[in-house]
């Protein structure tokens, strides 16, 4: 790969790891902060009030971070395998109405999210699955889902059936030859598909709120009514909490993708 030691790209680096870093930086001071008045540069006062409240408060974040986790890594599980599935049969089979599938598949993307959230909610009441993690899992999957569809039709798309075909030449099964030979060289797609939508999935509040009632508890619908009281210091702690763990995630999905990507290089 080559190298460039140009001053103006360097400044452009730097000045893109400033704007990136520089709110974390603030979020973490102002997490340990007792007092910082305007125009001060610096806080005057700082405390280990929120700590106490992010470790031993009534959120118990342990329980609170292990739902929030959990609960996404199920909704990306399903969302990379229904994506997998429906990328599959739309660019390796032909079919009547494969348009209108692929438009489906994109249709969460195209309706206001306040709509779509109202609507979901009357038919899950309707269903018994409203106040359910069952119906907060099924809105986030709806979600989603058109992101990991988006992915894995792409990765499906340039990797194509031939190889499964050669596959099914020299006597494989089919599941045999998709496993063999596809699912290794669609496992980065797969690994990038499951990290999208965990990421979706965590971040969701108003459908969470909407569909769970409350009764769901996710670290940002934790998070949200924190930003809503003005009390700075314990917003800050527990959007760093929330920062952190997503971020925490991403790197080591980030890590299984380059490994599998280095292990097929």
């Amino acid at each position: 790969m080559k190298r460039t030691n140009h001053p103006l790209l360097r400044l452009i680096l730097v000045l893109s790891a400033a704007i990136i870093l520089m709110p974390v930086a603030v979020l973490l001071l102002w997490s340990v902060t007792g007092r910082w008045p305007w125009p001060n540069l610096l806080p005057e006062s700082y405390t280990l009030r929120t700590v106490q409240e992010l470790l031993f408060g009534s959120a118990n974040l342990p329980a609170l971070l292990w739902s929030s986790i959990s609960l996404s890594a199920i909704v990306a599980l399903l969302s990379t395998a229904t994506g997998l599935l429906t990328a599959r049969a739309t660019e390796l089979y032909s079919f009547r109405g494969k348009a209108l599938v692929h438009l489906g598949s994109i249709l969460p993307l195209l309706v206001p999210g306040t709509v779509f959230a109202m609507g979901i909610q009357i038919t899950l009441i309707r269903m018994g699955l409203s106040d359910t993690v069952a119906g907060v899992v099924l809105v986030h999957l709806i979600c989603a889902a058109p992101y990991s569809i988006t992915i894995l039709t792409d990765v499906t798309r340039a990797l194509g059936s031939r190889y499964e075909e050669q596959a099914a030449v020299l006597g494989a099964a089919p599941l045999r030859a998709f496993w063999e030979v596809s699912f290794p060289a669609l496992l980065p797609g797969i690994l990038s598909s499951f990290s999208m939508a965990f990421i979706i999935s965590y971040s969701q509040y108003f459908t969470t709120l909407m569909v769970g009632g409350g009764r769901v508890k996710t670290i940002s619908l934790v998070l949200v009514p924190y930003i809503q009281s003005g009390d700075r210091a314990l917003s800050s702690i527990y959007s760093a909490a929330f920062v952190g763990s997503a971020l925490l995630v991403f790197l080591i999905f980030e890590a299984f993708i380059r490994r599998c990507t280095k292990g097929r290089a």
